[in-house]
Parts: structure tokens; sequence; C-alpha cells
């Protein structure tokens, strides 16, 4: 009979109410680490101009810092391209570009968007030399007979 009564008891004791102090506390840190997640991924995206850039009439060509918060870029707008100078508080129109910059296709490698797929191609070919040992095998032949 005394068996009987620790496992009642047992049973009890690993049901939890939400009332207990210490399971309110692991909610709300829960809640709290997932609100803290949403802030930095926000914090991130605005940090790195994450948003798609370039997809009308107006492309940002290329872009260098001058400063901690100061930024000088070359935009095309149609067939012309001009040097502005980003501010946190000002944007200065610089110059006119006599001669357009090449404007890098997505395809070249050189862009945001161009080097993931780069990087695809490199995580493509590395994957099928590790599953199929003998594509490794000719890649490295090939390479040998290029140079």
């Amino acid at each position: 009979m005394l068996p009987l009564l620790f496992s009642q008891v047992a049973g009890a004791q690993s049901t939890q109410s939400i009332t207990n102090p210490t399971s309110v506390l692991s909610i709300f840190l829960s809640l709290l680490l997932v609100v803290a997640i949403i802030f930095a991924l926000a914090y991130i995206m605005r940090r790195f101009n994450v948003t798609a850039m370039g997809s009308g009439q107006m492309k940002v060509v290329a872009s260098m810092v001058a400063g901690a918060k100061e930024k000088i870029m070359v935009i095309q707008v149609g067939d012309e391209q001009h040097l502005i100078g980003v501010t946190s508080h000002n944007i200065s129109h610089l110059s006119k570009l006599e001669k357009n910059l090449d404007v890098p296709s997505k395809g070249m490698g050189t862009t945001a968007a161009g080097g993931g797929d780069a990087f695809k191609q490199k995580l493509v070919a590395a994957m099928a030399g590790k599953l199929n040992p003998d594509i490794n095998k000719k890649n490295q032949k090939d390479e040998s007979s290029d140079a």
C-alpha cells in the first residue's frame, strides 16, 4: 500500500499547472527570446540592406563606404549615371558621369546575386565530387590538361 501512495504523489508532481512560477517564467523567457530574434533579424536586414534594389528604372551600379555613416554611390537612371554622396542626413549630387561604368550582369558573379550563383555552382561541383568521386578525378584531369 505504501508504494501505491508514493506513485500517486509522483504522478501529481509530474503534471505541472500553468500557475507554477517556474512554468510562467519559462513561458515568459521563451516569448522574450522569440521577440529578440525577430528584432535581431530586422536589424540585420536593415544593416545589410537586404531589400530588393534596382527593380525599376533606377539601379545602384557601385557603392563605396567613405566613413562611418557616409557612402559614395553611382546610380543609373535610364541611360545616365550619376555620382552621389549619401550621409545619414543628406543626399548630394556630386556629378554626372561622362563615361558610364560597366553594369555587371547577374550571371557574371560580381554582384551579390551573381556571387550567390557562383557559390551555388561551386557547391554543386563539390557535392557532385563527394557523391561521385569519379567526377572529381575527371575535373582534376581536365584542370591539368588546361594548364
